[in-house]
């Protein structure tokens, strides 16, 4: 069963072209279908990725929190205990 992760980001002042450029060769993990990264307002983003299934996702989890770990000093912190992201993922239970 199909499954997506989306994660949210708020880039500090000034580094919205180095974030972005960071992301434009995000690298592939096994069962990612898609990914995307999407402007959502001023200095927010999203990551939005599809997957082949969400057993994919949690095995990528340590690959993409080293990924993370490369731009985290980019970030601002999102506020109420989330820390520099916001993320959620899932498997399919609709597609419409």
């Amino acid at each position: 069963m199909k499954a997506y992760n989306v994660v949210r980001f708020r880039v500090k002042a000034g580094q919205d072209a180095k974030f972005i450029d960071m992301h434009k060769n995000f690298p592939r993990e096994p069962g990612m279908e898609d990914v995307a990264l999407i402007k959502t307002g001023e200095r927010s983003y999203c990551l939005i990725g599809k997957w082949s299934n969400f057993e994919a996702i949690a095995a990528a989890r340590p690959n993409m929190i080293r990924i993370l770990d490369g731009f985290r000093d980019l970030l601002e912190d999102l506020g109420g205990g989330l820390g520099v992201t916001d993320p959620v993922s899932g498997p399919v239970v609709a597609e419409i």
